[in-house]
């Protein structure tokens, strides 16, 4: 049994890496010109599609990310206001030898199968001990979609 009624903690949606000038430039060359031959080869539909994606990336690349305020409870766990039963959760693995140690969650929902939470400044230990209570614990790695929107800076 957890001595713990609760292990809370803030941390950043996600690491905010600024974008250059050079970057949004060659990120509206990529899409024009992709856009242009889709367009020649007939697919138009497929145009907008690129001009609509180029036009969401560059908005999502302004973003800042917002403070999260993570509370695991018995309940379940807490994010932001969300909470995550642990009936709906599979296992967890607290991944504390990254470079940014974090919670790897695998849930039951097929969109989202992975719940990725950064740990800040919480002991890696105890939030081991508190979720082993109520969800099995398995190695996760994070998946290549994740990585690859970390390494462009997302």
């Amino acid at each position: 049994m957890s001595p713990y009624e609760k292990i809370a903690w803030s941390v950043q949606e996600y690491e905010h890496k600024e974008k250059s000038t050079g970057w949004y430039i060659a990120l509206g060359i990529i899409a024009i010109s992709i856009t242009i031959a889709s367009f020649l080869l007939g697919n138009t539909l497929f145009s907008v599609l690129i001009l609509v994606g180029t036009f969401t990336l560059a908005m999502y690349s302004m973003k800042k990310p917002e403070i999260m305020e993570i509370e695991l409870r018995k309940q379940g766990i807490l994010i932001s206001g969300r909470i995550y039963q642990y009936n709906t959760l599979e296992s967890f693995w607290v991944e504390e030898y990254d470079k940014e140690p974090k919670i790897i969650i695998q849930s039951e929902k097929t969109l989202m199968p992975y719940i990725i939470i950064p740990l800040g400044d919480a002991d890696p230990d105890k939030v081991r001990e508190f979720l082993f209570e109520y969800i099995e614990e398995e190695e996760h790695h994070e998946p290549w979609s994740y990585k690859l929107m970390e390494y462009l800076g997302f």
